[in-house]
């Protein structure tokens, strides 16, 4: 009997959610040598807009004894039921419930890979692959070939992405072809192709992995306490993030004020540094004049996809104490009373 499509249940409420469902048919031809046959196979693509459920299968067409009232699909030259339809059965099926997946830099994550085949088996040895296509290029993750009747020592594992694994008792118990990825490097992100092979066929999945990391932000003062020199350097650092997009803004609200003022184009931004895991970090410089108010707000603010909200940290600018006026006068009376002691 055919094997059960995972999830087909989302078919019959994509409409009603509104959900766009996505459909394509080609004939498709076995690998290898094959024995004269009858039977003419499609494969077949299906995907829901917006839900997690995409999966491609094999249909084969049914033998329909052929006399003189046989209906003949002209365009195709296939014979027709009595009813005028096509009879096909699902023979094979590869799928996944998810389409896209995030997971943070340094961190592990399982693309889901599912397969099915029909009660009698298609082959006894199954091919497991996964490739990686990223800005044009594209190259092998892993590859695993074993068979499904669990003879010892049958299983063969290529490796070519360090830390990558495939559980072999999975595909051979499951059907289970997903694929792990410890330690995650900007480098791995991309489009991930998970290709089945069972003897003369095979299907795929594509699942978009995006690597992401939230910044680290920090302020260069906790304590920002006006001088009478020239103006002085705030300056936030926006650390360890990834992808490269950041937005960083000053924001400032004076004792004057009852809504805090956008800065604009008040702080300078350094230059973007990558590091060695494919991180980024990014510094804003803010010139504060030893005019400023105090007890004014000054505000960093920084954005980024990796997080569910904008980041903000906040110092308050002080005046100098009397106290630390005295002190200091002090310490120059004492200061040259010493030396003057020393020279006479």
């Amino acid at each position: 009997s055919s094997p059960q499509i995972p999830d087909a249940h989302v078919l019959l409420h994509a409409d009603c959610n509104e959900q766009e469902v996505t459909c394509e048919l080609s004939r498709y031809s076995p690998h290898g040598p094959q024995e004269a046959q009858e039977a003419t196979h499609f494969l077949v693509s299906l995907s829901v807009e917006g839900g997690e459920f995409s999966t491609a299968f094999i249909l084969q067409t049914s033998v329909v004894e052929r006399d003189h009232s046989t209906l003949i699909q002209n365009k195709l030259g296939l014979r027709l039921s009595p009813s005028g339809t096509l009879l096909t059965e699902v023979i094979f099926l590869v799928f996944s419930h998810i389409k896209s997946v995030s997971a943070p830099l340094r961190g592990d994550v399982l693309l889901y890979c599912g397969f099915r085949q029909q009660e009698t088996p298609l082959a006894q040895e199954v091919a497991v692959e996964w490739r990686l296509q990223h800005r044009g290029k594209g190259w092998k993750v892993f590859e695993m070939k074993t068979r499904l009747d669990d003879a010892e020592g049958s299983t063969v594992v290529l490796a070519e992405r360090k830390g990558s694994s495939v559980n072999a008792s999975l595909v051979v118990g499951q059907g289970d072809a997903s694929l792990t990825l410890s330690r995650l490097k900007a480098l791995d992100e991309g489009t991930y192709i998970c290709t089945v092979t069972l003897g003369p066929f095979n299907a795929q999945q594509v699942i978009q992995l995006h690597v992401t990391q939230p910044p680290e932000v920090s302020l260069s003062e906790e304590k920002f306490v006006l001088k009478t020199d020239p103006p002085q350097t705030l300056s936030c650092h926006c650390s360890k993030y990834y992808p490269l997009d950041a937005q960083m803004e000053w924001w400032s609200l004076s004792p004057e004020d009852s809504e805090p003022k956008l800065l604009l184009d008040q702080g300078s931004l350094s230059s973007h540094r990558q590091h060695g895991d494919g991180s980024y970090s990014l510094s804003s410089h803010l010139s504060v004049p030893s005019s400023g108010s105090p007890g004014t707000r000054l505000t960093c603010r920084v954005s980024h996809q990796a997080l569910d909200a904008p980041v903000s940290l906040t110092v308050v600018v002080e005046s100098p104490t009397q106290g630390s006026y005295w002190w200091v006068l002090g310490f120059l009376i004492v200061s040259v009373l010493f030396f003057h002691q020393v020279m006479t």
